[in-house]
């Protein structure tokens, strides 16, 4: 097993904390490994080996298992029976078809945040717009990346959907791994910063028809990137 593999199932074994106490085994497992996949921390074409992560969590092969399940239903991993799992390659296709859902929801919830800002989540987006300056000047892309889902879950707030975004974040699991990618590679983060700050700008004045425009060219933008990236890292994509 390579150290990545490794790195994840340490994490997948660490002690279970408060936040974990009323979590399955298989559910912890699915999680942290969705988690190591949408990171590009697991790469397309890894094997995944149920008894040796069943054996390296203490737990027998059943939790695994389901995770595994949930794992394929959500069309991150292929379950070959006596051949191995292994984490699917990207599907442009299903990339630009999460795109223009997630792209439909969130223009919505946009323009309803604009309708009737709520300033004191504007304050907490400030601070989120400030924060990911400070990422993008150190370079820390991941936490760039953690900072810009939480732009999207408090303008989802800020309209009053905050459960919504629960049904963003499964819509999306497939984009954040080309975002993974993406950043820097083919997305300035400064240019993403820019964006938010013209969805954050039309929200505070109240202008709904420039908040939903402005995040549609946000969400566009992944129909810039995706095919720079699949031209660039052929191994990693399906079609």
């Amino acid at each position: 097993m390579n150290s990545v593999s490794k790195a994840i199932a340490t994490a997948v074994l660490a002690p279970i904390g408060p936040e974990w106490e009323r979590t399955s085994i298989s559910a912890r497992v699915y999680k942290e490994l969705r988690k190591a996949i949408v990171s590009m921390q697991l790469l397309p074409g890894h094997t995944l080996s149920e008894a040796e992560i069943a054996r390296q969590l203490g737990t027998s092969r059943q939790p695994v298992r389901e995770a595994f399940i949930k794992l394929a239903e959500a069309g991150f991993i292929e379950i070959k029976p006596q051949k191995g799992t292994q984490v699917l390659k990207i599907s442009s296709g299903e990339v630009a078809n999460a795109r223009y859902l997630r792209q439909t929801l969130e223009v919505a919830i946009a323009r309803r945040s604009a309708e009737k800002p709520d300033h004191a989540t504007l304050k907490e987006i400030r601070l989120i717009l400030d924060a990911q300056l400070r990422a993008c000047k150190s370079d820390d892309h991941e936490g760039f990346i953690r900072l810009d889902d939480d732009f999207h879950r408090l303008v989802a707030i800020a309209g009053g959907f905050g459960k919504m975004w629960r049904l963003v974040e499964d819509l999306k699991g497939q984009m954040d791994r080309v975002r993974f990618l993406s950043i820097p590679e083919a997305t300035p983060m400064m240019r993403l910063i820019e964006q938010h700050t013209e969805v954050a700008d039309c929200i505070q004045v109240g202008d709904p028809d420039g908040a939903g425009n402005a995040m549609q060219r946000h969400l566009s933008e992944m129909l810039i990137s995706l095919p720079i990236l699949a031209e660039r890292h052929p191994e990693l994509f399906s079609d």
